[in-house]
């Protein structure tokens, strides 16, 4: 069974970050959130293990909001 590797695993973290903000830039808020939606989507198509995936989102969720939280507006 494969797991989500969560250590640092891109080479230059940093000049990754810097294309991923220049990317947004021109951007509206919509568009990014667009954008950032697709980009999952794609990086999900590329790792293509469910569990790993479940992992993935169980992580990312984790201390973000709460069952009782209302979503946000």
């Amino acid at each position: 069974m494969t797991t989500l590797n969560i250590e640092t695993n891109i080479a230059d973290p940093d000049a990754f970050y810097e294309k991923l903000i220049d990317a947004h830039n021109g951007l509206t808020d919509q568009q990014s959130h667009f954008m950032n939606a697709k980009l999952v989507l794609l990086l999900a198509n590329h790792i293509g293990d469910a569990s790993v995936l479940a992992e993935a989102l169980a992580i990312a969720r984790a201390g973000v909001a709460s069952d009782n939280d209302a979503a946000p507006q």
